[in-house]
């Protein structure tokens, strides 16, 4: 059976750094040819709607911005139950969203088998449409980390 594969990045594009998880899967998208298997999802601010999308997926591969402690500007990479604990702590208002879809996921029993969240620390969300210039740096940085986590699913790309 096929594997499935879902990167879905996610974030509030008007909210400067806070967009940064749509900016990054735009980003793969444009810079890498991808297989079959993959899926490449804007989940801009999650909600309900993405249940189906999401359901039974084998790999859900998360790009966000997020708070970890780490300095403003820095790529983090969580996964598994990592990923659930982050959001426990509401940070953005998605976040909340993406705790309900990934709850209802397990009560239907069509969770994902693995997740990994591929996340950027952000310095500036205020209203803006453009990524402060510490966030615009580490995109391709990013990218390259989801590149790299596909490739290790064996799902490896072709650049553009």
């Amino acid at each position: 059976m096929a594997r499935r594969i879902i990167v879905l990045g996610l974030g509030n594009i008007l909210l400067r750094d806070e967009g940064v998880g749509v900016r990054v899967v735009e980003a793969l998208a444009e810079q890498y040819a991808l297989p079959a298997g993959v899926e490449v999802v804007d989940g801009g601010t999650v909600g309900m709607d993405l249940l189906d999308t999401l359901a039974g997926c084998d790999h859900l591969l998360i790009c966000d911005a997020v708070q970890t402690g780490a300095p403003p500007g820095s790529v983090v990479t969580l996964t598994d139950a990592e990923v659930p604990a982050l959001f426990q702590t509401r940070y953005s208002p998605h976040q909340l969203g993406l705790s309900e879809v990934l709850a209802t996921l397990i009560l239907m029993e069509e969770a994902p088998a693995a997740i990994t969240l591929i996340g950027v620390v952000p310095v500036d969300l205020d209203l803006g449409a453009e990524l402060s210039p510490e966030v615009a740096a580490v995109v391709d940085q990013a990218v390259e980390r989801v590149a790299a986590e596909l490739t290790a699913l064996g799902f490896p790309l072709t650049r553009r």
